[in-house]
């Protein structure tokens, strides 16, 4: 299969490596969210911020919230994106493909999500259709795409003696999908291991989270220079289910504390605490918002209804093997 057709392409404008990140200015930060893949959802951007307000509420601490990219995809109506845009960007935020490819010149990368072999044809050329009306929608909102152009591809983090990479796809490229469930566990790419074991001291972090990928997986790898263990925590997405019959979005959180709302599982790491966190935002009302935009039979009904309304084949014992 070509790997230069439109949405499976990964351009060479996408690749910084992982050195980058080591160089990238610090952000301190006693809580940070970091919420990945959050598709135009306005329920679970509702949700994230209450969660934060909650949190500040409870401890006097302010957190950080990070959208890690893909915060766009099914708000083409320009009331929807304008209000994402809008409140996503009154906080950090770095850009994922679905934000990068609204600047570009053609339409060479699609939708720029750097689609695997094992994602259908179909698939692929739907994301294409879907991100062409976004885009065009964009183009209609040039104060806020511009300000989305000036966002950074990743950005680093300090949580008490904790380093934080946040990436939208893997630690050296924007669209990479080696942080994805599947790469992590070995699955079909045997050239991932010993990636993994070099890439945290690349990039000088104990902590990648990341997205991009749509599934989620918390993982502990052990580096190559002392057998340390480095966690990458992908969130799968926080405006679409990651479970099979659970609603649900997810975000990361990293914390000097425990975090104050439940979670899938947490773990310290360097004195600081990681968890994968559900975010439980009014489904009905993201139905009805989502239908409002993608009728039935439409390119973003077809390949995400069923997810949306139902969540995906994925459980979440899947998601929380410990170490490799």
């Amino acid at each position: 299969m070509t790997t230069d057709a439109p949405g499976r392409v990964c351009p060479l404008r996408y690749r910084y490596g992982a050195e980058a990140i080591a160089r990238a200015p610090v952000r301190e930060a006693s809580s940070l969210y970091v919420v990945g893949g959050l598709y135009g959802n306005l329920p679970a951007l509702d949700e994230v911020e209450r969660m934060a307000a909650a949190e500040q509420a409870g401890s006097g601490v302010t957190p950080t919230i990070c959208f890690n990219g893909d915060f766009n995809w099914f708000n083409v109506a320009d009331d929807r994106f304008a209000e994402i845009n809008r409140r996503v960007l009154a906080h950090d935020a770095i850009v994922g493909n679905v934000e990068a490819e609204f600047g570009s010149a053609g339409d060479d990368a699609g939708c720029g999500c750097a689609y695997p072999d094992s994602v259908d044809a179909g698939v692929v050329e739907r994301s294409n259709q879907i991100h062409a009306m976004l885009k065009a929608t964009a183009r209609r909102h040039p104060a806020l795409s511009a300000q989305i152009a000036s966002l950074p591809m990743f950005a680093r983090y300090q949580v008490g003696n904790c380093r934080i990479g946040v990436v939208h796809g893997d630690a050296d490229s924007l669209a990479g999908w080696r942080f994805d469930v599947d790469a992590l566990d070995g699955l079909g790419a045997p050239d991932v291991a010993s990636w993994l074991r070099d890439v945290f001291t690349r990039a000088e972090v104990d902590v990648f989270a990341s997205t991009h990928t749509c599934l989620p997986a918390l993982r502990a790898i052990a580096h190559a220079s002392d057998g340390t263990l480095g966690w990458v925590a992908n969130n799968g997405a926080t405006g679409m289910p990651n479970f099979h019959a659970d609603l649900a979005g997810l975000c990361t959180r990293i914390g000097r504390s425990p975090s104050p709302h439940p979670s899938l599982g947490e773990v310290q790491v360097q004195g600081a605490y990681l968890a994968l966190l559900p975010v439980r935002y009014d489904a009905a009302l993201w139905h009805a918002d989502f239908l409002a935009q993608w009728p039935a039979g439409s390119a973003a009904w077809l390949s995400y209804w069923q997810r949306i309304s139902q969540g995906p084949a994925f459980a979440v014992e899947r998601a929380l093997v410990a170490s490799h």
